[in-house]
């Protein structure tokens, strides 16, 4: 099957630029247009049009990167109107096409599928120094020993610290999992540590030696500039969100860069951020489970859109399993981290829905 459902993606991809038609995707198929929205849902965990607009949108981005107008943009992928496509555009990146023209802001990859025989994207590996060294050209500065990167998990920051990949700077890791339990507004305090333990049923003891200890250098040392590597997925996102509300909470006053990225590529976006709204917005999202009030970049307007989706006991990640349980858990998990790439879930979370839902 995945060699049809492979043919039925690459017609897509041929035809992302015409109005689609299933009944079209059927006949070159020879299966009916049911069973082809039927097996595509089931093997990627989402609707062919839904595919779709987020391929569409996501190349139209390259277009308006390279300055052309947006009406021809919108004509291009064949919206009807510039309006209509603003809305779409809007919707998903929660910036406008001609925001996001002007400061081409960190936004989610939403790459073809390409599948193997296991099922799985196929993944590409490119060196981390080689796109460190990129990014030294651009900012030198950023590799001075004023300077503290803070990585998403224990092996970023093992790969970073032990190979000094960003020169004299100190490095810290962030050990945890925001996307999961409950939070309490000020972050790091004594209620943090004790609801976070709590909610990963950890004792408070070690859950101060794996995430507060390793931030000792963030709490206790003054840096000129703060530098975030946080991956585009709503696990690493959230993770972020906290960090930068941390920040506001203590009074930073550095500069704070934002290096976004995708885990396949490590395609380093970066991106200078201004404190001043993250805390209310931590609130708002992680506390409360509501929309943000405030404008965001799009890569974290897509992820807290994520967040709240998943918060929801008919989530697609739960509809998935649930059409699946007659899959291993080793299986399913493998299925999840293809199928979910912009989730960003670890093997713990996925297995506690797992669990819940068998």
């Amino acid at each position: 099957m995945n060699e049809q459902l492979q043919l039925m993606i690459d017609w897509i991809e041929d035809n992302l630029n015409n109005q689609f038609s299933l009944n079209e995707l059927s006949i070159y198929m020879g299966y009916s247009p049911y069973y082809c929205s039927f097996k595509f849902h089931q093997v990627t965990g989402i609707s062919i049009r839904r595919y779709i607009l987020f391929r569409k949108l996501y190349l139209s981005t390259k277009d308006l990167a390279n300055n052309r107008k947006i009406i021809d943009v919108a004509f291009d992928y064949d919206y009807s109107s510039q309006e209509a496509y603003s809305r779409a555009f809007k919707t998903v990146f929660g910036i406008s096409p001609r925001e996001y023209q002007l400061n081409q802001l960190p936004i989610q990859s939403f790459v073809k599928i390409t599948l193997n025989k296991d099922e799985e994207w196929c993944k590409m590996d490119v060196s981390r120094k080689i796109e460190v060294e990129r990014l030294q050209h651009i900012h030198s500065e950023l590799f001075d020993k004023d300077v503290l990167n803070i990585l998403n998990g224990q092996i970023m920051y093992e790969n970073f610290k032990d190979n000094r990949l960003m020169g004299d700077s100190d490095y810290a890791p962030f050990n945890e999992a925001m996307c999961v339990n409950a939070t309490t507004k000020q972050v790091f305090d004594k209620e943090f540590i004790y609801t976070r333990a709590f909610g990963h049923h950890d004792s408070v003891e070690n859950y101060i030696n794996k995430v507060i200890d390793p931030l000792d250098n963030l709490f206790n040392k003054e840096y000129k500039c703060i530098v975030l590597w946080f991956g585009e997925d709503m696990f690493c996102q959230m993770n972020l969100l906290t960090l930068l509300s941390y920040l506001e909470q203590s009074g930073y006053e550095g500069k704070v860069f934002l290096n976004s990225f995708r885990e396949d590529e490590f395609k380093v976006n970066q991106t200078e951020l201004k404190l001043g709204h993250y805390y209310s917005i931590y609130k708002e999202v992680l506390v409360h489970h509501t929309k943000p009030s405030n404008e965001l970049l799009p890569v974290m307007y897509q992820a807290i859109d994520i967040y709240l989706n998943m918060l929801k006991e008919d989530n697609e990640v739960v509809k998935y399993i649930s059409k699946n349980k007659d899959l291993t858990t080793s299986e399913l998990i493998k299925r999840l981290f293809a199928l979910f790439p912009t989730v960003g879930y670890g093997d713990s979370q996925y297995i506690e829905i797992i669990n819940k839902i068998k």
